[in-house]
């Protein structure tokens, strides 16, 4: 990259600056990424299985109606996404 005058440079070197500061701060180790990863993966999985089992007892009871059941379904998935995304962030 050629830098032709005064303010193209201080332009490049402010994003720099914020590139360095918009970074992210992951762990170091890779096998502490692989981990929290694989947690994350795991805390997902169980609550698609619990999303599953939710939405078979709500048809199998007949407590609510299919759209009712649909709904409860994806909210327990969502909260499993979001416990999930809380484990990669720590």
């Amino acid at each position: 990259m050629i830098i032709r005058n005064r303010v193209h440079l201080i332009w490049a070197a402010m994003a720099m600056g914020l590139i360095t500061i918009a970074t992210p701060g992951y762990p170091e180790n890779s096998a502490e990424r692989s981990e929290e990863r694989q947690g994350a993966r795991d805390t997902r999985q169980i609550g698609r299985q619990d999303a599953r089992d939710d939405k078979q007892d709500c048809k199998a009871d007949d407590q609510k109606n299919r759209p009712e059941c649909r709904q409860d379904k994806r909210e327990t998935k969502q909260d499993s996404r979001s416990r999930a995304k809380g484990i990669k962030r720590n």
